[in-house]
């Protein structure tokens, strides 16, 4: 329990109740106040005498507003930290759990942040079905109970998930004002932090999208902009880029879109820019039918032509697949001990087929086979066929396709296994990972 104090008007530092004395006890001696932020207070003995804390226990706080958490996570990232992150702003308190410098989980005090809100937003459940499980489950219990009640299924459960933990993540990034502290505790197994995220991946998505938002919020002052369509599809378009365009009717606003078409704020902001910068679209501040004030006129601009694809250079892309379907069939023989395989590959085959671990070409068709594999001869020909489509660096892009077909697994496994089987199977693929960073 966290003890709390006040000052009071006569700048007396007081315990709010009698808990707060004991965590004062040995702490006798004379402390120096250090400058710090209007929501942070530090204290420093004189002279320091040491000693040692048994944890949890704070190892470093900071103003948020003086110091980029960005670079504090990569930090942390970079040198393996296990613990907890918590960022104290006047919207509430967020924080991020990391395990070995990779994010496992993350918490927020934000309405908006928790899952039955993401659930909504997505478009995939409505609020009554959600309020109507929250009163008979808690908030923790909220995703698996909607799964077993047949309104998910397991993998859009995954995605959800995993967007709350992204958005959350996003949201600490881009604090700048507040108090943050770096807490050093031992991960509670009971909690089972199945998730496991690239903390170098959200964080280079978070950066990516900061700029990326400022340049669409040039052309798109803020979500609750209505969107027209100009003209149809002229079939170049990407998919997410068709299906909004055909949502399009003046009378729904760009967060409106997104709901319907179970897309971030992000996401469809980025759609709808395309779209404008396209001529497929134009924005209004008023729906369709009711008179418009006065807004700037949208340029149309020629239709974004792609530059014809170089060849691409020879790439093995073999050793990857065999290592992933090492781990794929780790994953199923653990699942297998409880006598859920079948169900285990069936889930994961309809998240598969569904696209909904990943939207790289590579895995389009696939199906893991009774073992817990992906033929690995298809995957070949989808990977030679679509190389050059995957980027500037194709085998970085295959592989990040099998890491969220592997991150997606061991979600599911993560509901299933008791917390040691769960450490035991995920200390395993991590040195099985550890063999594709080898020389």
């Amino acid at each position: 329990m966290t003890q709390r104090f006040r000052i009071d008007g006569a700048a007396q530092l007081v315990p709010e109740d009698r808990t707060g004395i004991p965590a004062l006890a040995g702490r006798s001696g004379t402390y120096a106040l250090m400058p710090t932020a209007p929501d942070l207070l530090v204290f420093s003995r004189t002279p320091p005498e040491g000693g040692s804390i048994p944890t949890p226990r704070v190892v470093l706080s900071g103003d948020a507003g003086g110091f980029p958490l960005s670079d504090l996570i990569a930090f942390l990232s970079q040198s393996r930290w296990s613990g907890v992150i918590r960022v104290h702003t006047p919207g509430g308190e967020r924080s991020l759990t990391l395990r070995e410098g990779e994010v496992r989980g993350a918490t927020s005090e934000e309405p908006a942040d928790r899952l039955g809100e993401v659930l909504v937003r997505l478009g995939y459940a409505d609020r009554a079905q959600v309020e109507a499980v929250l009163r008979e489950q808690s908030a923790s219990k909220l995703g698996r109970a909607l799964v077993e009640k047949g309104v998910l299924q397991a993998h859009d459960l995954f995605k959800c998930v995993t967007h709350q933990v992204s958005e959350i993540f996003h949201a600490i990034v881009l604090c700048r004002e507040g108090s943050f502290f770096l807490i050093d505790q031992p991960l509670d197994e009971k909690t089972g932090h199945s998730l496991q995220l690239s903390t170098q991946s959200l964080l280079m998505d978070s950066i990516r999208k900061i700029d990326e938002m400022a340049h669409f919020r040039k052309r798109i002052p803020h979500g609750r902009m209505y969107v027209a369509r100009k003209r149809p599809s002229d079939g170049k378009l990407e998919e997410d880029e068709d299906r909004v365009l055909a949502m399009l009717d003046g009378r729904r606003t760009v967060l409106e879109l997104g709901h319907a078409a179970r897309l971030s704020e992000f996401d469809v902001t980025k759609v709808v820019f395309r779209l404008l910068e396209g001529g497929f679209a134009g924005l209004t501040d008023k729906p369709a039918g009711a008179p418009a004030s006065a807004v700037a006129p949208e340029k149309t601009a020629a239709p974004r032509v792609r530059p014809p694809a170089r060849a691409a250079a020879p790439v093995d892309a073999r050793p990857v697949a065999r290592v992933f379907n090492f781990i794929f069939r780790e994953i199923r023989d653990e699942v297998a001990r409880s006598g859920m395989d079948r169900e285990f590959i069936a889930a994961a085959n309809a998240a598969l087929s569904n696209q909904a671990l990943s939207s790289s070409p590579v895995l389009e068709g696939l199906a893991f086979a009774a073992d817990g594999s992906l033929p690995e001869g298809r995957l070949m020909e989808a990977f030679d066929k679509h190389r050059a489509h995957l980027g500037s660096e194709p085998l970085a892009s295959f592989r990040q396709a099998l890491s969220d077909v592997m991150f997606f697994l061991l979600f599911q496994v993560g509901e299933l296994l008791e917390s040691r089987a769960d450490e035991d199977l995920a200390r395993r693929v991590k040195e099985l990972l550890a063999t594709l960073e080898a020389p």
